[in-house]
């Protein structure tokens, strides 16, 4: 008998350039936007907004590379990477964050406090270190 198989094959969706987009996305794949939108985008892959690619509204993904001119909310959860041509005007919250020289970002943001405990404990700086044989 045979067996009905779903396979994930990846997904990239694409905004070209000189495309303008009013709405909001929602994206299982990767998106890249080298056009413009107003709205949001809710990705669960990588947004990429390109050199010529501009963003106004809410972004939420899982990792994220800006090249072009971004004014939004952004909630990246894993790594969100600045190029030197981004311009960012907004408030971010993300685990990791890149930025490279020339990179504009003006507003706030947030890296949330990891919880877990250290795995060691630190000596008291009183106590001798052992002696090395």
């Amino acid at each position: 008998m045979a067996k009905n198989i779903e396979l994930e094959s990846p997904v990239i969706n694409i905004v070209g350039n000189g495309t303008t987009i009013k709405g909001d996305i929602s994206a299982s794949g990767d998106m890249r936007i080298d056009g413009t939108l107003i709205g949001s985008i809710n990705s669960k892959g990588k947004v990429v907004i390109g050199v010529t690619g501009t963003v106004e509204g809410e972004i939420v993904c899982q990792n994220a590379d800006f090249s072009g001119n971004i004014r939004a909310k952004v909630n990246v959860a894993e790594l969100l990477a600045m190029k030197a041509s981004a311009n960012l005007v907004g408030d971010i919250t993300t685990d990791k964050l890149s930025i490279e020289p020339g990179a504009k970002f003006s507003g706030t943001c947030k890296m949330p406090d990891d919880t877990r405990k250290p795995s060691f404990s630190p000596k008291p700086m009183n106590e001798k270190a052992p002696e090395l044989a």
